[in-house]
């Protein structure tokens, strides 16, 4: 979610190496007449991050600017670890946090394809307790003596919902009020839980709104995950293992860092930036939850081999993962005017941007510019972002664990990028 995130210090490290075997498709062709970036621009973007690491603000990130399926900028900065002092190298595992979304997302919309889910489905067809779902209505007075009024749902809780973020669930670590107390409740949280377990908590507290009400930033993706396993058969990261990890060749994605001898490449925050986010503990830590939302941890070529897939309108290396027509009905906005969806007081895609099944999506560019509309993106409360520009046939990751600065530094890179393409502030 953005505009909570940051970054933290050390020296540039260099150039890593470029991901391997990320390519584009010869289907569809790219757009050559696409702008490019100049040597003078990709200077500007890598003295930008080298800034920020001088100044005591991360302790180093690595970019990756992808464009017509090849690496047109890849460095690595800084330190992984600011206790060890290892340099950034292009191996690092991050935890990714709400950017399991985009994957968890997908891995949602192939089962959609494969006639195993509906998106129309009511929830309660895969996990029953959400039958039993209400909405609560916060009557409290500034002391906060009235208990919530609990009404019945005016219609179920679809697929649906949970991929647009319209469920009515919520996070309760932004915004006030009784609902949002009950999911900053550190029971929720409490035990050697499954996605099972998780999900049935999730179904026993009540909703924030009515379903397709409101834009609502939320557990959803975490029960869509136990969705998937009630609908495929298999637990979570086996499943996305099978049908996304393997064949893509993600190698290092999963929901801890099993091998001892990999615990060296993770990149950690400073000590200022250490805090657990809607229960994800330390990447090391085996177990049985597999958040959806916020649990995974990658590195950037394979989160690069993820992203080309989806810029390759579903297929990568010979192999379709999702139909052409099921990536544009994600990467489209889905709560227009049109709908009536509300958007909540913290609506982090911003008023420039609807969402999709997954992601933000560019439906304007910001006042005095020409960003490209169709952009879809997301970031991670670690301060990790991505953004795919389908109309400059492109793709960006900035990984870095930094979770209080990335918002900023997000923006002033997008700037520098979009500057560099001709698309940046107007000068009329």
């Amino acid at each position: 979610m953005a505009g909570l995130r940051a970054f933290v210090i050390a020296l540039a490290f260099g150039l890593g190496g470029w991901p391997q075997g990320v390519r584009a498709e010869s289907e569809p062709p790219p757009s050559q007449t696409a702008p490019t970036f100049s040597r003078a621009a990709l200077d500007r973007i890598g003295d930008n991050i080298r800034s920020e690491i001088a100044a005591g603000k991360i302790p180093g990130a690595i970019l990756l600017i992808q464009q017509h399926g090849k690496p047109v900028y890849f460095e690595s900065f800084g330190v992984r670890d600011p206790e060890t002092g290892q340099p950034m190298t292009a191996d690092s595992i991050f935890q990714i946090y709400s950017m399991s979304k985009a994957i968890t997302s997908v891995a949602a919309m192939m089962l959609v394809e494969d006639g195993k889910l509906a998106l129309d489905d009511p929830v309660s067809k895969y996990i029953h307790a959400f039958a039993d779902a209400k909405v609560g209505v916060d009557l409290s007075d500034e002391s906060g003596q009235y208990p919530l009024k609990l009404e019945p749902l005016k219609r179920p809780i679809t697929i649906r919902d949970l991929l647009r973020h319209t469920s009515g669930i919520t996070y309760g670590f932004f915004g006030e009020g009784q609902q949002k107390k009950l999911y900053a409740d550190p029971r929720l949280y409490a035990g050697d839980f499954d996605n099972a377990e998780f999900a049935d908590r999730i179904a026993a507290l009540p909703l924030a709104d009515q379903p397709g009400v409101r834009w609502n930033y939320s557990h959803s993706t975490d029960v869509l995950g136990r969705v998937i396993e009630v609908a495929s058969g298999q637990t979570l990261f086996p499943f996305e293992k099978q049908r996304l990890f393997d064949p893509l060749g993600m190698s290092d994605t999963a929901y801890y860092v099993a091998d001892k001898a990999n615990w060296p490449r993770i990149a950690r925050p400073f000590p200022v930036d250490r805090f657990r986010v809607a229960g994800i503990k330390d990447p090391t830590t085996p177990r049985r939850w597999e958040s959806g939302g916020a649990g995974l941890v990658s590195t950037i070529g394979d989160y690069a081999r993820f992203l080309q897939m989806l810029l390759n309108r579903g297929k990568l290396d010979g192999k379709r993962y999702l139909k052409p027509e099921t990536v544009a009905l994600m990467t489209s906005d889905q709560i227009g005017p049109e709908t009536g969806i509300l958007h909540d007081p913290f609506y982090f895609p911003g008023p420039t941007s609807g969402f999709g099944l997954g992601f933000a999506v560019r439906t304007s560019p910001p006042p005095n510019t020409t960003w490209p509309l169709g952009e879809y993106r997301w970031d991670g409360a670690g301060g990790s972002f991505y953004f795919v520009d389908p109309q400059d046939d492109m793709f960006v990751i900035c990984m870095v664990q930094a979770p209080t600065q990335g918002g900023r530094i997000q923006l002033a890179l997008k700037t520098i990028m979009f500057e560099a393409l001709g698309k940046g502030l107007r000068k009329d």
